[in-house]
């Protein structure tokens, strides 16, 4: 799950132990703060969300990948197979419940071969029922990888379909022609079958928690609407409670979402639909966001942060990282999210393995720590994997004995001038992708300042927040090293490693090809001893910091705050956001 560059995203820990099984995973409840103020919920009213962004990242089912947007979208337009629980403990919310389907998925012995079936009652916006191809439709969509970008793609790296042998890629091209024709749509049609209303998913290995996996990307899209790449716009056809009725993007431009009135709750056990309409402001500036949710006047007591809280309001709202300010409780929360936070480094233009590891160890961590919050901003990183996973974690050294000295939170320029040294290459000129925000803008200015005290040169490239990923996916666009986070899609590091770091994974900023790497991760994908598995992702995660493909700074620990009408308002620990399936304006 991709951290959003629009704007930092929240969750809540998971738990020490993690154990992932069939039909759900387990986790800790949360320790920080915000919550529930108590009253009933009541149906009507307006929610409106405020937020920097100019326009959505993406609203296609196929394609939308970061934490908030999947759990706003799932919330209000778009039904999966299965959904995430709502509650406000961790170990509650993050177990599967059936939505599209009667049940949670139903697997053969050896969890190859996944079932599930709709539930009667469910339907388009235009009133029309949603069937199993429509199903089987959307998630085809994801193979035509020229059309559709950027979402997850585990439909490629788990169905049984044949890989091409001129480059690796499926063989199934996607339900779109390509000069007049569909390529291998009967490849597609064995591994996804529909009998009635049950769908059938025939894997290209044993994938024992494949029912997690159906959250991401595999909702369904009627293929008579289906405008392909275009598809992600006001066009959007809804099978959830609300519709499109308003999408006016740039500053000053608005989302806004009505009632369905084909909706029918008696089919859907997961939204309950109060607000009767959500409105999304964009282009709202972060410092002025603060001011208006803190003093929560007008609309603004009935709105939410799509963002986080500005470092320098963070002692005014909290007492301490954990703590919410007497005035602010009840509406304002604190808590460590799923995201790992790294520096990228693209392989293709930084292919030297001592000049990326003299990028990693001269960076100064601690100053972007400072410049991002200081102690509310999170904890140093060592990797991708984030404690909070659970047994896929392990220390890896990072700036222990890694690259042979100590690193220091702040760098260690020395190191750095000595592996340039041995690269036996002058310091390279690299440029830096980020956002633009005021405290990204100051953090690009400690990325240069640090990196040229080793003999780089940095230029860096501020982009729009919403056009970011549009220019980092486009090799001819994309810099040498670039900002990221990212998250498990579930508590497992299956949800982590292979998007990052290989190209099947369909994440892979770093742009790393490197095939004895890929054969390591197959194995643990298959590996279906948990402790067993746990250990391949440790080595994974470390090999993965050695090579400096990423470069990792922190473990994220973020703040945001609701209007004083809204509830409830804790962070909802499946995709480290608002519970908005669940969200009433009181009275």
């Amino acid at each position: 799950m991709v951290r959003s560059n629009a704007r930092a995203v929240r969750a809540l820990a998971l738990g020490a132990a993690v154990a992932l099984t069939l039909a759900a995973c387990q986790g800790a409840s949360s320790s920080g703060s915000g919550g529930q103020q108590g009253g009933e919920p009541t149906a009507g009213g307006t929610i409106y969300i405020l937020t920097q962004a100019e326009q959505w990242n993406r609203i296609d089912p196929q394609r939308a990948y970061t934490g908030e947007d999947l759990a706003f979208f799932g919330a209000t337009i778009t039904r999966s197979l299965v959904s995430y629980k709502y509650s406000d403990v961790t170990e509650d919310a993050n177990t599967l419940v059936p939505d599209l389907a009667t049940d949670t998925g139903r697997p053969n012995e050896d969890a190859s071969v996944w079932q599930f079936t709709l539930r009667d009652g469910v339907t388009w916006q235009d009133g029309s029922p949603v069937t199993c191809e429509d199903v089987a439709y959307g998630v085809s969509r994801t193979f035509a990888t020229g059309v559709i970008s950027e979402g997850p793609t585990y439909q490629i790296a788990y169905l049984d379909i044949a890989k091409d042998p001129k480059d690796g890629t499926s063989a199934y091209k996607g339900p779109y022609p390509i000069d007049g024709k569909v390529i291998g749509q009967d490849l597609y049609d064995e591994a996804v079958t529909c009998d009635g209303t049950t769908i059938t998913f025939n894997l290209a290995q044993p994938v024992p928690d494949f029912n997690f996996t159906t959250t991401l990307g595999f909702s369904p899209v009627p293929a008579a609407k289906d405008t392909g790449e275009k598809y992600d716009s006001a066009d959007v056809v809804s099978n959830g409670p609300y519709m499109i009725d308003e999408y006016t993007t740039g500053n000053g431009g608005k989302f806004v979402l009505v009632r369905n009135p084909n909706w029918d709750p008696a089919s859907d056990p997961v939204r309950k639909a109060y607000p009767d309409k959500w409105q999304v402001d964009f282009g709202v500036d972060p410092k002025v966001m603060d001011q208006r949710l803190m003093q929560s006047t007008g609309n603004d007591a009935f709105a939410i942060q799509y963002g986080n809280i500005q470092p320098e309001n963070l002692n005014t709202v909290f007492t301490d990282p954990k703590t919410t300010a007497p005035q602010f409780a009840g509406r304002a929360t604190s808590d460590f999210d799923p995201y790992s936070l790294y520096i990228w480094i693209n392989v293709l233009k930084v292919p030297d393995l001592k000049i990326r590891q003299a990028l990693a160890v001269a960076l100064d961590r601690e100053a972007l720590r400072v410049n991002a919050g200081g102690a509310y901003a999170g904890d140093l990183a060592d990797g991708v994997i984030k404690p909070n996973i659970g047994v896929d974690y392990a220390p890896t050294g990072w700036a222990e004995d890694m690259f042979g000295e100590a690193i220091p939170p702040t760098g260690n320029p020395e190191l750095a001038k000595k592996l340039i040294t041995e690269s036996g290459k002058p310091a390279p000129t690299v440029c830096y992708d980020y956002p633009q925000t005021p405290v990204n803008d100051k953090g690009a200015a400690i990325v240069k300042a640090s990196l040229e005290l080793a003999g780089f040169k940095v230029e860096p490239n501020p982009l729009e927040p919403g056009s970011y990923y549009s220019v980092v996916f486009d090799p001819k666009k994309k810099c040498d090293i670039g900002t990221g986070g990212w998250g498990p899609d579930w508590p497992n590091a299956s949800t982590v490693i292979p998007p990052l770091f290989t190209h099947e994974g369909g994440w892979d900023l770093s742009e790393v090809e490197d095939k004895d790497f890929n054969a390591r991760v197959k194995e643990a994908q298959t590996e279906l001893d948990r402790t067993a598995q746990a250990a391949l992702w440790q080595e994974l995660n470390a090999f993965a910091a050695e090579q400096a493909w990423i470069i990792p700074t922190r473990f994220g620990l973020t703040q945001t705050i609701a209007g004083t009408k809204i509830q409830p308002t804790y962070q909802w620990a499946p995709y480290g956001s608002w519970p908005y399936a669940i969200m009433y304006v009181t009275q």
